[in-house]
């Protein structure tokens, strides 16, 4: 479960979340909708506890943000899979590598991710693609690789930060799909977009952000 009790956060430079309630139950797709500079990533930053908030409590499982020692966050970030509007994949690396990368840095060794990663390639649809680097990919292409890359380390949660903001509305459709699939299969799904026609035919929660607030 994630859950936000009367969370604030304030930057120096003015802006603001203000007293934040919002609870995400195991399992469940929730949409944040909200104009460009609303809060929407610094709620997502909040949930995984790259910040934490000013006053009130942010809850994600067993962990709470006024109680988490530092050396615990990066426990808490594997059960966490973060996909951003900017793809942040290393130029340097193919297509596999780069999935690959959270399971160097959770220990595992070489002979034992390579299924795994032939796996989840598959499961985003770019079977044939793993020795692409990344700017040989489309951008859809590049966002199905963010995907399992979050995917690989079997996160509990998936928070996805505008992951359509840079597709086509096609690619945007299919991704969403996607996550809906992600989705069904257990894994809870929280997903920040401006793009509100995209996502008002989605069966699923959808809440809304305006000037670091919430609106019922």
């Amino acid at each position: 479960m994630i859950k936000l009790e009367n969370a604030s956060y304030s930057f120096k430079k003015g802006f603001s979340l203000s007293n934040i309630d919002l609870t995400i139950d195991d399992g469940e797709f929730v949409f944040l909708i909200g104009p460009t500079g609303s809060g929407k990533t610094t709620m997502l930053r909040l949930i995984y506890m790259n910040i934490l908030p000013d006053s009130g409590v942010v809850r994600v499982g067993k962990y709470s943000s006024n109680s988490i020692k530092k050396r615990k966050i990066p426990q808490l970030r594997r059960s966490i899979g973060m996909i951003s509007q900017d793809y942040h994949l290393l130029a340097d690396r193919n297509l596999f590598e780069n999935v690959a990368l959270p399971l160097h840095v959770i220990g595992y060794s070489k002979s034992d991710m390579g299924d795994l990663v032939i796996e989840m390639i598959e499961e985003v649809g770019l079977t044939g693609k793993e020795n692409h680097l990344p700017d040989e990919l489309s951008g859809g292409e590049q966002q199905r690789a963010c995907l399992a890359r979050a995917l690989i380390k079997d996160p509990d949660i998936i928070l996805a930060d505008e992951p359509t903001g840079n597709l086509d509305p096609v690619t945007a459709f299919d991704l969403v799909k996607l996550l809906e699939k992600v989705n069904a299969e257990g894994t809870t799904v929280f997903m920040a977009s401006h793009n509100y026609s995209l996502i008002k035919s989605r069966n699923h929660r959808i809440v809304e952000i305006h000037g670091g607030k919430l609106r019922s």
